[in-house]
């Protein structure tokens, strides 16, 4: 199973501390950072990809809802809190687990044996997609760890962009890390190639 990269946002060092603890005894989970406010947090994810984020929600400047508004809808979250009044909001977001301080080993396994469902679930059906492929009227495509359903005749063009190619539709673009050459044998005639682009006839 691939390497789960984790990250632990807390005001408290002791919070952390004992998550730190728990995720080196108990999983094979590669440790990215430990982030004790949520600005942090940001700054850390330019630089570093993240699958699952640890995230406290009474934090100082910005809390762990808010920040949640800004996180990548491919990272998971798992809320660590004193205050079990917002688990209902708390799964508005990629929610993966609510877990209420003091934190205990027994309740961080049954959260880990979730996350290592998770992920073994999405790592399964991208072997089993591949990395984008088409099927009738649908092209699948790969979007960090998870597989995305873009109808054929939502895509308006592809553009590629140095390493990666940008999809656009009429709802919002996303970027795949494919070469133009490539999409341009999968997709259907009606694709035309104009330099950098192919572009759909309608």
């Amino acid at each position: 199973m691939t390497n789960i990269r984790c990250l632990i946002v807390d005001d408290e060092p002791a919070a952390i501390g004992l998550i730190e603890m728990y995720v080196q005894q108990a999983t094979n989970w590669q440790l990215v950072g430990k982030c004790y406010h949520a600005l942090e947090v940001i700054s850390l994810l330019k630089q570093q990809e993240v699958d699952v984020i640890f995230l406290d929600i009474n934090m100082p400047g910005l809390t762990g809802m808010e920040l949640a508004q800004f996180l990548p809808k491919n990272i998971k979250i798992v809320f660590v809190t004193a205050y079990a009044e917002h688990a209902m909001e708390s799964f508005e977001f990629a929610t993966i687990d609510y877990m209420l301080k003091p934190l205990t080993l027994q309740r961080f396994l049954k959260c880990a044996e979730k996350i290592n469902n998770e992920f073994i679930k999405n790592n399964d059906l991208l072997k089993k997609l591949g990395d984008e492929e088409i099927h009738q009227e649908y092209f699948f495509v790969k979007s960090g760890k998870l597989i995305e359903k873009i109808a054929i005749n939502d895509i308006l063009y592809f553009e590629g962009e140095k390493e990666y190619v940008k999809l656009v539709t009429p709802h919002r673009p996303v970027l795949l890390y494919r070469r133009m050459k490539r999409l341009e044998q999968q997709l259907p005639l009606n694709f035309f190639r104009v330099h950098l682009s192919l572009n759909r006839i309608s």
